[in-house]
């Protein structure tokens, strides 16, 4: 009897499964395909080649794909190799706390390049890719400015305290934070413009809303004291790395392919203000695709004019985990971690560490997220290129998740002094 089996079929987002085809003809060639819809109704679809052994079976943890969307064994290629239907779109989790995403796993005879009306597969499995786990508790923050979703664990705690932030995205972006806070943090996902009352575009870094934010964060009653994390991407990562520089409640922070200098808008913190380095508009190489190519377009942070703008990551009172995908298409992040690991040393620090990841693109995110490597951004007139290959971006995600858990187990919980 066919069977097509997919282990466990319920599950948060971050954790594999297990695909296996049982009762196929030996050696038979078939194809596997995964789809979904996101909340908006886009369509993201993969597929894959496999063919049977002697017994009739495909076991994907351990029969490599012959083609398709990728090749070799890759346990959870289907999942992250989804691309969507409409070119520039980038798969979401909007309501993290009622719904999963439904992904629908396909087996067709043979290499099936297309999906047709005529062409039925033989069998389907249902998967749920869930983004909280039961107890997590979800409460909206609006306290003074600050604005955004806090996330707790279930039970007393207290809990490691972390504040998420995305890039120029914009809004409320809450599937990281949910991921976090099922591992055992307290986690704020938290807004800084285009999100309700907060400002349309992001014209300042006022690093007083983020103090706030922190200082919010540290007053619950749940949250380990005495300081927080920061896990940050983009735009917020040179967000996280000034809240290290300035913010005695930051403890520990992740800063994934960001720069060392402030870049496009000015930097405000009580009486300071950074001046940014600016995008060279004639820089900006546009692709065949109509993407637009930020990675070259700020220069270099050490040139005499942008040294102004550089971060003093020397007075950072905690660690820094630099996460850089080498095959960022939008930063260099690579060369401005390495700046802010020498400026440490320079001063005699230890606290940085650098994960470099060749092949990783920019938008690094929980395992198992399909690479996105171009996609709009709010108010930008062309897609941004954000870079990357397929499986070795898959398998950055999947390590750099594990070392961004331990990072902040390891200097968020108090040191137990020894009997």
């Amino acid at each position: 009897m066919l069977q097509l089996t997919a282990t466990p079929a319920s599950a948060l987002a971050d954790e594999p499964v297990h695909i296996r085809v049982t009762g196929l003809p030996p050696s038979q060639m078939v194809t596997l395909t995964a789809s979904l819809k996101d909340e908006k109704g886009n369509l993201f679809q993969s597929r894959a080649f496999y063919r049977a052994n002697e017994a009739g079976q495909v076991d994907v943890e351990q029969d490599p794909a012959f083609g398709g969307d990728y090749v070799g064994v890759h346990p959870m290629g289907l999942f992250w190799s989804l691309k969507p239907e409409r070119a520039f779109q980038r798969l979401l989790k909007k309501d993290v706390m009622n719904s999963p995403f439904w992904v629908t796993l396909d087996l067709y005879d043979s290499v099936c390049l297309e999906d047709s009306a005529t062409v039925q597969p033989r069998v389907s499995q249902t998967v749920q890719r869930w983004f909280s786990a039961p107890g997590l508790q979800r409460t909206q923050i609006r306290e003074g400015r600050v604005r955004g979703a806090l996330f707790l664990p279930p039970g007393e705690g207290p809990f490691p305290g972390v504040i998420d932030l995305f890039g120029g995205i914009g809004g409320l972006v809450e599937f990281r934070a949910s991921l976090l806070a099922a591992h055992g943090f307290a986690v704020l996902a938290l807004a800084y413009f285009a999100y309700e009352d907060l400002p349309d575009q992001l014209l300042e870094v006022d690093l007083e809303y983020f103090e706030e934010a922190a200082n919010l964060l540290l007053a619950h009653p749940k949250i380990q004291r005495p300081g927080i994390g920061v896990i940050s991407v983009c735009k917020g990562a040179e967000i996280g790395l000034a809240m290290a520089c300035y913010l005695k409640q930051v403890a520990a922070v992740v800063c994934i392919n960001g720069p060392n200098a402030v870049l496009n808008v000015p930097l405000r913190y009580r009486d300071q203000v950074v001046q940014p380095i600016l995008c060279v508009v004639e820089r900006i190489q546009v692709q065949v695709s109509g993407a637009g190519h930020l990675r070259s377009c700020h220069g270099d942070p050490r040139d005499v004019l942008n040294g102004q703008s550089v971060l003093p990551v020397e007075k950072a009172e905690g660690p820094i985990l630099f996460i850089v995908g080498e095959k960022d298409e939008c930063l260099d992040g690579r060369a401005h971690a390495l700046q802010a690991m020498e400026q440490l040393r320079s001063h005699g620090r230890s606290s940085g560490r650098m994960l470099v990841y060749p092949g990783a693109g920019h938008l690094l995110e929980p395992p198992y997220s399909p690479l996105c490597y171009a996609s709009r951004s709010p108010g930008l007139a062309r897609p941004l290129l954000w870079g990357g290959d397929p499986a070795a971006h898959a398998a950055a995600q999947e390590h750099a998740w594990g070392e961004i858990q331990k990072f902040f187990w390891q200097h968020l919980l108090p040191t137990r002094s020894k009997l």
